[in-house]
């Protein structure tokens, strides 16, 4: 079988994004891709160029090419909240250019069925050049059987012996306020992993991103262990000591540290949201995320109920089976394959 020439763009690993769920999905598929024979990564000679990332108030797409162009968009919050990431005038525009650009790429990788209806909904891409190519944990995630590592990880960030877990940013859609508040009702900690919660002190909590802190700027500092960004090394052994994960947000795309969570054997409590409910199935306990109580009762029958705790572990473990980055890499390839017309 011929190969494949690709370039992958890897602007996501020389931003911001490099901490995030962005930076992560590029580095596994561009590692993934490599094992494949059929796959030649070449950043000059390349048949397809591939666009891991995509922002609708950025102008991030090529304007011409001469290749076939495939382009991941993880999710198109900033257009489902447009209270709390308004674009002004200028990202008004842009967004108009991408959408432009977006209806001339030969086809769109996204993470989730939910994701892909918005997709279509908000840019008006034809459904049947959208493909839902799932995320995975990574290896690394796994359970961690050597106690010693686990008390290091524990004594260097100052870790509770029981703690509720958290990952990732803290725009609007996580609903971190909600969280800090039932982990008060129940009285367990909370540790927040991701560099924007460390921060919390410097932002300036009038940017509609985060105007909704604004009230909760003292819960968050005075209830919760912000640790910033913490290396994957370290937050295996994290996600290992935590009691419960949990994930409130309203809306995701996909919900990595989720699958992450499932992985370690860590057992989840999630809002019930379209791609957290499509993507944990029956792995998790779901809750309300407009609701603080209802998000505390569900913490609270994880950490009570020894035998809920041990099916959710094992259910995670069986859910876990139909992620992996192998998979997203070859599924990734098929969509190569059908642009380029084999």
């Amino acid at each position: 079988m011929k190969k494949i020439k690709v370039k992958v763009n890897t602007r996501p690993l020389f931003s911001g994004d490099v901490v995030r769920g962005v930076g992560f999905y590029t580095v596994q598929l561009i590692s993934h891709l490599m094992k494949l024979k059929e796959i030649e990564l070449d950043e000059k000679d390349f048949d397809i160029i591939h666009y891991p990332y995509f922002n609708p108030f950025f102008l991030t797409l090529p304007v011409g090419n001469n290749v076939k162009t495939v382009v991941t968009i993880h999710d198109l919050i900033p257009l489902i909240y447009p209270k709390h990431y308004p674009p002004g005038i200028k990202g008004n525009i842009k967004f108009l250019i991408q959408k432009l650009l977006i209806s001339k790429m030969d086809a769109i990788i996204t993470v989730s069925e939910t994701s892909k209806k918005d997709i279509v909904r908000f840019l008006g891409v034809p459904a049947e050049k959208i493909f839902v190519i799932y995320e995975a944990a990574g290896e690394i995630f796994k359970p961690v059987t050597s106690h010693q590592s686990l008390v290091t990880v524990q004594n260097r960030y100052k870790l509770p012996s029981n703690f509720v877990l958290f990952v990732g940013d803290i725009n609007y859609n996580k609903n971190i306020p909600a969280l800090v508040e039932a982990c008060k009702i129940i009285n367990v900690p909370l540790v927040i992993v991701g560099k924007q919660a460390l921060e919390l002190e410097k932002m300036d909590l009038n940017h509609p991103e985060l105007s909704h802190l604004t009230v909760h700027r003292s819960l968050l500092t005075g209830h919760s262990l912000r640790l910033g960004y913490v290396p994957d090394e370290d937050l295996v052994k994290i996600f290992n000591l935590a009691t419960v994960y949990c994930q409130p947000s309203f809306y995701e795309g996909f919900g990595l540290p989720v699958v992450q969570a499932f992985a370690c054997g860590t057992p989840v409590v999630a809002s019930k949201t379209q791609a957290l409910v499509e993507v944990a199935d029956d792995a998790a306990i779901f809750v309300d995320p407009q609701s603080p109580k209802d998000i505390a009762a569900g913490i609270k029958r994880v950490i009570e109920n020894t035998n809920l705790r041990r099916e959710l572990i094992e259910k995670g473990f069986r859910r876990i089976t139909e992620f992996s980055w192998d998979k997203t890499a070859k599924e990734t390839v098929s969509v190569y394959r059908k642009i380029i017309g084999e």
